[in-house]
């Protein structure tokens, strides 16, 4: 077994050393929604930094090949899973498309790049799932394209239960390098956060609105 324990708490370690996962309790960050939260993940880091970027694409062509078999092609979701769906594919010797987050104003306006004229199905990438609303607006947009989502690899989940809904609703089958409570291991272990902090972000991951509202209304 690829994802083990062991390998999601090595992604977290190396998302917490680069800072691409900073974790704030006492000074929450804005989202560009407006909430207020005590974690904010920027993984196009993962990008600067080779021994890291080398570890992440491996266990993810890792993954591929084990819960998908043999796959035509790998697509990348704007802007996140771009560069890491193309090196994932280099790796597979497979051929890569990326899914825009909206339709090119111009040309062809397409909503898909690359040769779909060469598959049939593919396997997405993706750097952060939240929601899961822009994950799975790039599943929908695949599908209606008639390429067969076999399923798609993150590299980190927050855990929110109406993304688990929303991917069940979709059909569509997803497995992430890390995740939520894995992170919060690891950072209670290396320091980053003692169990009070902890006990903070857990909070906030079951109900990531209601901690906001409540930081808002304390500001006000």
């Amino acid at each position: 077994m690829v994802l083990t324990d062991e390998s999601r708490r090595k992604v977290a370690e190396f998302l917490l050393r680069i800072k691409a996962i900073q974790l704030s309790p006492n000074e929450p960050f804005t989202w560009a929604s407006g909430r207020k939260s005590p974690i904010y993940c920027d993984n196009r880091k993962v990008l600067s930094h080779p021994s890291v970027r080398t570890y992440i694409r491996q266990l993810a062509v890792d993954v591929v090949e084990e819960k998908f078999g043999k796959v035509d092609a790998i697509a990348g979701v704007a802007t996140g899973g771009i560069a890491l769906g193309a090196l994932v594919a280099q790796e597979l010797g497979l051929p890569f498309i990326y899914v825009r987050s909206e339709p090119k104003g111009h040309g062809l306006g397409n909503s898909i790049e690359g040769d779909l004229s060469v598959l049939s199905n593919a396997v997405v990438i993706e750097d952060l799932i939240s929601t899961g609303s822009s994950s799975l607006k790039a599943v929908a947009a695949l599908r209606e394209a008639d390429v067969e989502v076999k399923g798609m690899v993150a590299i980190f989940t927050y855990g929110f239960e109406v993304s688990k809904l929303a991917f069940e609703e979709a059909q569509c089958v997803w497995y992430t390098l890390t995740d939520y409570p894995n992170l919060l291991e690891q950072a209670l272990a290396e320091g980053y956060l003692t169990d009070a902090q902890r006990d903070v972000l857990s909070t906030w991951n079951a109900d990531p609105k209601g901690w906001s509202d409540a930081q808002l209304a304390m500001i006000k």
